[in-house]
């Protein structure tokens, strides 16, 4: 058979396959057809399959073909090859290798920078080792070091045993000051009560610059806008501004022998000589009290009608006239105004106005007695209550505080031997307050300073260099007596 009729038999047969009818097995057809069949017709020859007819082909129409190098057949015949198919051959096999030098480059970059890395790590780790080597010091010298800091501390201890001037000269200062400011106002008070509001006024021009330098720099200047400033401020009005004031004078004595003198008491006001700033608390507590006592009481009522004329009519009026300020309505009621004025102008300037900073740890009186007193019944029933309620209940407290501590003040302004007995109690109070503080505080610091160095010195002698003799300031046997009482000094 020539080319021409094979050509034709295999249009035909791919003409047959496009038909709709459903396809024969190919054994099938096989048997069936007979010899004579058979050795008339050849079977045709199909070209090569294709990716999409090698795809079509995995349907079960055509999943029986006996001819697997048919129907499977990966190469075309060679008169069926383009370039295309040679060149995409050989693109692979070049991409491939492309791919795996990029890869290996990737490698070796990654192995470099974990290389370098581990030996940057490990030579700024040695850099650091000695480093630390070089600075950190030997065991001996550490030694040494801890010998002489502790030579040092056992010298300073039995200077301080031994010497009896351990106490600052600015602590001397105030010491004898104080001791002879009670000498002059008790000789002012016997001898020259008329000029007792003199030696009042010099004594607050020179002690209220220092407390306010003193609290400015602590950061307890907030303190100073208290009632016994504001009470200070009233009686120096009184004594030098206005004088024949009625008013503003029961003001300023009610709120002076009421608030600020029981204030000695709730505030543990004490008489410490050495101390300044107590010594300060005291007088501005105290010395208000012993002012008016002098010019209430002490003065003639000649001196009385030239030098003070309000306190003059309030003694010389009759019950029931309109100067007769010593009644217990009358009193509270004109010390109750400038108290108010005072409270408002505090809680606007300084609760409002400050209370971020107070937030932030500024103390205040209200913010110290809330601490002072929390474990009290009262201080338990204010803190009880919502932080927005707190504040005006501490004010609604301290009014009826100030309020009951100025209800005998006009036992105190109509007797003269009250008042005495009054301010002696207000005094002896305050002498107490101060034993207090030299035994139970002053005492027991000095004794926990002690106990401190006594445990330091207690390390140092396992420790000791064998050579080292104790200074000559401290007995080897005797020098520190850490039971023995500091008494004698």
């Amino acid at each position: 058979m020539d080319d021409d009729d094979q050509n034709d038999a295999k249009m035909a047969l791919i003409g047959d396959q496009s038909e709709p009818e459903p396809a024969l097995d190919s054994r099938a057809t096989r048997a069936a057809t007979t010899p004579s069949d058979s050795a008339s017709v050849e079977p045709p020859c199909l070209p090569a399959t294709s990716k999409l007819h090698r795809r079509l082909s995995r349907n079960p129409s055509l999943s029986d073909s006996s001819s697997h190098h048919e129907d499977w057949d990966p190469l075309p015949p060679p008169d069926k090859l383009t370039v295309l198919d040679l060149l995409d051959n050989f693109a692979l096999p070049q991409q491939l290798e492309k791919l795996q030098r990029g890869i290996s480059a990737q490698t070796d970059k990654v192995r470099r920078s974990k290389d370098a890395l581990k030996s940057k790590t490990q030579s700024a780790r040695d850099r650091m080792v000695e480093e630390w080597r070089r600075r950190a010091p030997s065991a001996d010298e550490q030694l040494d070091r801890y010998r002489q800091r502790m030579r040092r501390r056992v010298d300073k201890l039995g200077k301080q045993w031994n010497d009896t001037k351990a106490i600052s000269i600015r602590e001397k200062i105030s010491f004898i000051c104080a001791v002879i400011n009670i000498f002059i106002s008790g000789y002012l008070i016997g001898g020259f009560p008329q000029h007792f509001h003199v030696w009042y006024t010099l004594q607050l021009v020179y002690f209220m610059p220092i407390r306010f330098l003193t609290y400015r720099s602590q950061g307890y200047h907030y303190f100073l806008a208290d009632l016994c400033y504001f009470v200070n401020v009233l009686l120096s009005l009184s004594i030098w501004v206005f004088p024949e004031s009625k008013r503003l004078f029961t003001a300023a004595y009610c709120l002076a022998f009421g608030n600020n003198a029981i204030a000695i008491v709730m505030w543990r006001n004490s008489l410490v000589f050495h101390s300044l700033d107590k010594v300060t608390s005291l007088f501005i507590h105290i010395m208000p009290c012993a002012t008016l006592h002098c010019i209430v009481h002490l003065l003639t009522p000649e001196e009385q009608r030239e030098r003070f004329p309000a306190i003059s009519i309030i003694k010389n009026s009759s019950p029931g006239s309109p100067a007769a300020y010593a009644n217990v309505t009358s009193m509270l009621t004109w010390s109750t105004m400038p108290y108010a004025l005072w409270q408002l102008g505090y809680y606007l300037l300084i609760t409002v106005r400050r209370r971020d900073k107070i937030a932030a740890g500024r103390p205040t009186s209200f913010t110290w007695m809330r601490r002072s007193y929390s474990n009290t019944w009262l201080g338990k029933l204010v803190l009880s209550l919502p932080d927005r309620l707190q504040e005006p209940a501490f004010m609604t407290i301290q009014y009826s505080y100030a309020v009951l501590t100025m209800l005998p003040c006009p036992i105190w302004f109509a007797n003269q031997i009250a008042s005495t007995a009054f301010l002696s109690v207000l005094f002896a109070w305050s002498i107490y307050n101060g034993s207090t503080y030299y035994i139970d505080v002053f005492g027991k610091r000095f004794q926990k300073e002690l106990e401190v160095m006594k445990s330091e010195v207690l390390k140092w002698p396992n420790m000791q260099d064998p050579t080292f003799q104790p200074s000559s300031t401290t007995p080897p046997n005797e020098g520190i007596a850490f039971g023995a009482s500091p008494s004698k000094h």
